[in-house]
This record gives C-alpha cells, structure tokens and sequence, in this order.
C-alpha cells in the first residue's frame, strides 16, 4: 500500500454537490488542498443529463419560505440554509462566473446557451483554477478518525486529510452509507424519489402520447394528490403531476412495494362540477353526439376513449343519454383508475430520499454532530425536492453553507 496524501480537504463524490463545495472552498481559501474522490468514471453525471440535457440549475422562486415549501423532505431545514444561500444567490453566483441562466415560462432556470455542458465547462475550469485535485474510480469503502485527521481508505490506496465533505448520493441499496454508518451515523434507508407509473394491463396504450395539462391525481386509500400536466406512456403514466405526486409519496408507495391504484381526474374539476356540466346537458334535451363532441378542453382520441369505456354507444346524444350511462361516464372522467404495479426511473438523473437524518447535522454548518470535521452537503441527506430545479438548489445551498464552515471552523 502506498504512502498516505495529506489534504486539507476529500470530496467525497464528483457530483453537483461535491463540485460547488470543492469551488467554494478554494475561493475562500486559494491555498487549501482539496481532493475530490468519484467512484465512477463519470464527473457531473446528473449535471449533464438534467432537463433533456440542459440542466435544469434553480427555479424561479426567490424566497427562502416559499422555495422551501417544494421539498417533501428537509422542508424545516431548508427554510433556514436558504437564509443563508437560496435560488437568488445561485443566479449570482454563476452570473460571477460568467453562467448567465433564463427562466421558461413554468420557472425553471437553465444556462442561456441551453446545453448543459456549460455548467460542467465552468466547474471544471474552477477546479483547475484552484489546482483542485481529481480523481475518478475511486470508491470510499472506510473513513477512519485519528486525533487529528481523517484516514480515506477507497481501492488500494488510503487518503488523509483534515476535513471531508461528504457529497454522495443516488444510492439505492440498504448498505450503500455503510462507511457512514461504521462512524455512528444512523441511515434513514435510502428509497426511490421522482419516477413514472407503470401500468402493466396497458389499456391506455392507445393513447400514448395523450397528455392533459389541468388533470388530477390520487393515490387511492391516501391523502396523496397533485395536480398538473399528466402524460399517457407506452408504460402507463407520466408528466409533472405524476413526477411530483411521487416525491411527496415516496416513503409510502415504498410501503405499497409499488403496487397501488391511481386515480385520474382528467378534467381537474370537483365531481359535482362535472355532474352539473353534463346533466345540464341531457336536461336541456341537447341533441349533440356525446363522442364526437369533447368537453372540459380534453383531446379527441382521449374523450372518445373514455365515453367507450363508460360504454356509452358511438351514436348516442346527450339527450337520449341514459343516467346509468352518464354516472358511469363521470367515474371515468373524474377517477379513472389505473392499476398500478411497479415504476419507471431514469438511471442518470435517479434521485432518492434517505440518507443522513437532519437531526445528526448542525444545520448552521451542515456538518456532522457525532464526527467533528466530517460535512455534509446533497443528496447523502435525508432531503429530496419536486421536479423543477429544485434538487439542484438543495444541493447549491447545502454545498455553499458547508463550503463556508469548513474554511472557518477549526480542525
């Protein structure tokens, strides 16, 4: 085994996170050694991939309270560091760094040149301004605490340094922190957050590539519902609703194994609006076709989908509609249910809950309350954010409060 290096600081993961605390560091501390420790081959796998490919950096909302209420976890905890470094903070902070970002019309914020590569680009220049040292491939299996120091032990070679910021994340095994968990660190098991429903029966196959922009979902037996954008898949269902009810139903679809029924308000209006709508309609002797005639702004090929399934005859006018025949069509309208059994993630940009408990972190500094020394920053704590942006900024905020303890708090 080969002589021990000596840092002033390891990185644990070539992330977001990892990266904008390495930075921010070495801003304040131009002198400072700092190592960065990446198990894969890949640096900034998330930053690349994120939004199509654009990276999706923040989202348009400038107050801490508000922004902090998009995370079904870390809620409390974010209210405060964002205090400290929130999404106004971000647009300065790559402004300064020559990253000019623009805002799309539902808040999300990318890099005016559209292609994520900018934001790895400007990361990777920081770093070699700074001389940040790299290294890719090497997975942490063990950190030891001396008097003085920490030993990083990955691969066949073992590190040392004074202080380490963990910054990992994306795990989704039970021992994937075990490392962490062998310095007394308790480890909320991590779990899958932000992915699509899978429909195995694939009735709604035909409507693939139907999408609602005002629907409502429910996961039935729950409190959990969202609404917004909802796409028909080849695989069931998708869009900003689906994403975003998954992150607040996490921890409890976990519990169902994935296996649970979705209700779909198609319209996005209470049941007794769309009972109204469509009895004025047959009390009012309206001689239109009910198939070949959409209401509440739904599309053809899904209004004509759903009438079938109420079993509503392809003829038939409003006023010649049968009760039966429209109480069965408002079920489907404002509840139709899909069998859900298991879900879709997208490997590059998987995002999880668990991790670090915020109770064992000093939020003032995100480092550890059991090791001094040892930060915290990302996805390695129990926080997760809706789709949007907003993952990022969590990982901005906890990077930059981080990046500002470790450069003032001693060893």
């Amino acid at each position: 085994m080969s002589e021990p290096l000596q840092y002033d600081l390891i990185v644990i993961g070539g992330g977001a996170a990892g990266f904008f605390g390495a930075i921010n560091t070495a801003e304040q501390n131009p002198d400072l050694r700092i190592l960065i420790l990446e198990k894969s081959t890949k640096l900034l796998a998330k930053v690349k991939v994120s939004g199509g490919g654009r990276c999706n950096v923040t989202h348009h909302c400038f107050e801490p309270a508000p922004l902090s209420k998009h995370y079904p976890r870390g809620q409390k905890e974010l209210k405060k560091l964002f205090y400290q470094f929130h999404a106004t903070d971000t647009v300065t902070w790559f402004a300064n760094h020559q990253v000019l970002l623009k805002t799309e019309a539902d808040g999300r914020m990318f890099p005016q040149s559209n292609n994520s590569q900018t934001i790895i680009d400007c990361f990777l220049h920081e770093a070699e301004k700074y001389a940040i040292e790299i290294k890719t491939g090497y997975e942490v299996t063990r950190i030891l605490k001396t008097s003085n120091h920490f030993e990083v032990h990955c691969n066949n070679r073992v590190f040392t340094t004074l202080k380490i910021l963990v910054a990992v994340g994306g795990y989704n095994k039970p021992d994937a922190y075990r490392w962490l968990a062998d310095l007394n660190h308790a480890i909320i098991n991590p779990i899958p957050s932000l992915f699509t429903f899978n429909d195995p029966s694939r009735t709604f196959t035909p409507l693939m590539g139907v999408s609602v922009s005002r629907a409502e979902v429910k996961i039935a037996g729950t409190k959990f519902s969202q609404q917004g954008p909802v796409l028909i898949t080849h695989w069931g269902l998708s869009g900003p609703a689906i994403i975003k009810l998954s992150a607040w139903a996490a921890v409890e679809l976990h519990r169902l194994h994935y296996t649970f029924t979705a209700l779909v308000n198609w319209t996005g209006q209470p049941e007794v609006t769309v009972r109204e709508t469509l009895m004025s309609l047959k009390n009012n002797n309206s001689r239109k076709n009910i198939t070949g005639n959409a209401l509440f702004d739904l599309p053809k090929r899904l209004w004509e989908f759903l009438t079938h399934k109420a079993g509503v005859a392809t003829e038939k006018t409003w006023a010649d509609a049968s009760l039966k025949e429209i109480n069965r069509l408002i079920e489907f309208l404002t509840a139709t249910p899909f069998s859900i059994k298991g879900k879709t993630t997208f490997k590059e940009e998987f995002v999880t809950c668990g991790g670090i408990d915020w109770s064992e972190i000093d939020i003032a500094t995100m480092e550890s309350k059991r090791v001094p020394g040892l930060y915290f920053a990302g996805e390695v704590v129990n926080t997760d954010g809706e789709t949007g942006g907003f993952n990022f900024q969590a990982a901005w905020t906890t990077a930059w409060v981080a990046a500002q303890a470790i450069v003032t708090e001693r060893p």
